[in-house]
């Protein structure tokens, strides 16, 4: 009956509304309400009349998926079944079977196994396909929904159906879920003689303190250091608190990190440390790549706007949004972009433009310009760009088609089955670059130039043109093609370093893929230069 009665009163104030004239705040209100009535009865129409069953669920996940997909990218529905995955991006641990996995074909492969969980106990390796999970088929499964499945309530029991290469048997194993922490901190060590290294993969739970004591046991266990790399490269970000807490240890106390500033002016909030740093003085190398992301390029940018360090790689993402976490009932959550937010210098690092899902490259002409501490200019949106800029080598097209189809992960599955272990990650060396390209050549590997693609797009408009060029476009295309089989070589060096991390991680877990990223890591190598030569970072730096 009360219910009734508000509902009543909601209603007559609507009709007084609009007696009176509606105002701007109510004109909205009444646009909401009219619209989720016409999306409601859309939807029980639907289910009603519909030719062909329809499943409620997916039918209402397919509508609010397009309702939030046309905002940007980071504002997304997390259903009850989805709640695993997001423990693993905020929190750093899931209940799972400890692995990582990744569709390869039709079906889902292990890609990375965790140390001493479930299925790296049960003998399972990087290059296992999951034929069926509890007895039902997998193959085509969508890997979201797999992933879903593996990650259970700690205790319960989920058995899969392996297909390993090289073996003619598929075999079955049972695993039991449990909680699966998954370190922030991977690795910390030294990278020569006198400069030390962290490797911060996510700003999960405890980032910053587990950062500030790795800087504390290399200051401890190396009296002579002279510089710190701080490694953010393929870090998508995390918690912001996490994010100040990072920068509390090369920065002082009460010093501003970042400001959030949304719609709801009551909400802008402003966020600065609270600590006195672990170490203001040591020169400090921050290495960012294009997937360094949102809390990585708060670290980043806050580095660079009180110059107190370097930034070395690529530019970065692009993310500089705040979300909130919303309960929407029945244990779902809608993440909702509330914010933008900015560095000390006042810049926004957001970009401003997205292609399927990606930041567009925004021209340095169209950034507005800011300053940092010393006066050095910076600029805002598409994300932090770094004082001392690479090239990627693994970003070239041709390598990029080699990851993406898997040939070097598949490479070394096949290396994997004929070599039982390796020697230390230190002395292990991979020279056999004829074996790969042997494979490659077997996988029929297809790689389409910018070349290619003009000249079929000639091929095409010649042709409507009326021009007869059928011989001397195949004499192109056969040039063409005998240059691709020759192209691959020229990244012989790069793509034998590739395979010796993943060799390494296959056998030494993500600390041994690590140790041997350094090893070869021309971006390491370049920061170590950098802190090095006073003369050189002072410049950068602007530091009299």
């Amino acid at each position: 009956m009360k219910r009734k009665m508000i509902i009543g009163a909601v209603v007559l104030a609507a009709g007084l509304s609009l007696a009176a004239g509606l105002s701007p705040v109510s004109d909205k209100f009444f646009e909401i309400s009219k619209n989720i009535e016409v999306f409601a009865n859309v939807y029980r129409e639907l289910n009603l009349n519909y030719v062909d069953d329809i499943d409620p669920g997916k039918l209402m996940r397919t509508g609010i998926d397009a309702m939030v997909g046309s905002l940007d990218p980071f504002t997304n529905y997390i259903s009850e079944s989805e709640i695993e995955s997001y423990r693993l991006t905020t929190e750093g641990r899931y209940n799972g079977i400890g692995a990582s996995s990744e569709q390869i074909g039709d079906y889902i492969a292990i890609t990375e196994l965790y140390e001493g969980f479930a299925a790296d106990k049960a003998g399972l390796k990087a290059g296992d396909r999951i034929i069926a999970v509890d007895g039902k088929d997998a193959k085509g499964k969508d890997p979201e929904a797999l992933n879903e499945i593996m990650r259970g309530f700690p205790g319960t029991t989920i058995n899969l159906t392996i297909r390993r290469p090289g073996r003619a048997d598929d075999f079955k194993v049972s695993l039991v879920r449990a909680e699966v922490d998954v370190p922030n901190v991977p690795y910390s060590g030294m990278v020569g003689d006198d400069i030390g290294y962290v490797n911060l993969t996510t700003f999960t739970a405890d980032a910053g303190r587990n950062v500030a004591n790795a800087v504390r046991d290399l200051k401890k266990d190396n009296p002579n250091l002279k510089g710190i790399i701080l490694d953010l490269r393929g870090n998508g970000g995390g918690l912001l608190h996490e994010a100040v807490n990072v920068c509390n240890t090369f920065i002082g106390k009460d010093l501003l990190v970042a400001t959030n500033r949304g719609k709801i002016k009551e909400q802008d909030r402003a966020f600065s440390t609270f600590m006195p740093a672990v170490d203001l003085d040591i020169p400090l190398a921050v290495l960012i790549d294009k997937k360094s992301a949102s809390a990585s390029e708060i670290v980043s940018g806050v580095m660079q706007d009180y110059d107190r360090g370097v930034l070395v790689g690529q530019r970065s993402y692009g993310k500089g949004l705040v979300q909130n976490i919303m309960e929407v009932g029945y244990n779902s959550r809608v993440k909702v972009t509330t914010a933008k937010y900015y560095i000390p210098s006042g810049r926004c690092i957001q970009s401003v433009e997205y292609k399927n899902g990606e930041p567009v490259d925004i021209p340095d002409s169209k950034r507005t310009k800011f300053t940092t501490r010393n006066g050095r200019t910076v600029l805002d949106g598409g994300g932090v760009t770094p004082d001392v800029a690479l090239r990627q080598p693994a970003d070239e097209p041709i390598v990029k088609a080699v990851l993406n189809q898997h040939l070097i992960f598949d490479f070394v599955t096949e290396y994997c089955l004929k070599h039982e272990s390796i020697a230390s990650v230190g002395d292990f060396k991979f020279t056999d670059f004829d074996a790969f390209m042997k494979f490659v050549e077997a996988r029929d590997f297809k790689y389409e130039t910018e070349s290619e693609k003009l000249l079929r797009d000639f091929k095409e408009k010649s042709a409507k043109d009326g021009y007869k060029l059928d011989a001397e476009i195949a004499a192109l295309e056969q040039n063409i093609l005998k240059a691709k089989k020759t192209a691959l070589a020229g990244y012989k060096e790069t793509i034998l370093d590739l395979i010796e991390r993943e060799i390494a991680g296959r056998y030494y877990y993500k600390t041994g893929k690590i140790k041997m990223t350094l090893r070869n890591d021309s971006e390491v190598t370049e920061a170590k230069k950098v802190l090095l030569d006073t003369a050189k970072l002072n410049g950068i730096l602007k530091k009299s």
